[in-house]
């Protein structure tokens, strides 16, 4: 299995591009993982809705341009799916068990993903009803990607 974490808008802050270098490192050891940025959106201050909309419409062709045929894509959305540590870990071993090649996790920017992006996704999960940033985000999907590794081989992490 091959890992892709796509988000729109690259990880600015320094403390969290250094986290998830940190789990990048880690997770290498059991999969390949890469991240991806895709462009955000630049709207003028005090945009209306539907130019809100056609930005994340924009955001969301390119997601879709990266995604290509055959890749297993999970949108991160606040309305997914919840699944606890072990959960992820038990979801994770079924689709490398169905054989599944590649899984892209998309990861919306501040506008949240596209209807198209939501449509295309195979699955929706939620990290939380919690509201994060795009950034945060991709720091606790890549901690919860090592975690459910670490679970499922039980190797010492998770208590």
């Amino acid at each position: 299995m091959h890992i892709e974490i796509i988000t729109v808008g690259a990880i600015r802050e320094r403390y969290l591009r250094e986290g998830a270098a940190d789990y990048l490192r880690r997770l290498r050891r059991y999969v390949p993982v890469v991240i991806t940025a895709v462009p955000e959106a630049h709207l003028p201050p005090g945009a209306g809705e539907a130019e809100v909309q056609a930005a994340r419409a924009r955001e969301g062709e390119e997601v879709l341009r990266r995604l290509g045929k055959g890749v297993y894509a999970v949108a991160l959305d606040e309305r997914g799916v919840l699944l606890d540590s072990a959960g992820l870990a038990s979801w994770l071993a079924k689709l490398a068990s169905a054989g599944t090649g590649r899984v892209a996790f998309v990861i919306g920017g501040p506008r949240g993903l596209s209807e198209a992006v939501l449509e295309r996704a195979d699955f929706r999960l939620s990290l939380s009803r919690l509201t994060f940033t795009h950034e945060m985000s991709c720091l606790i999907l890549l901690e919860q990607l090592y975690r459910a590794f670490k679970i499922e081989r039980r190797e010492p992490y998770h208590y």
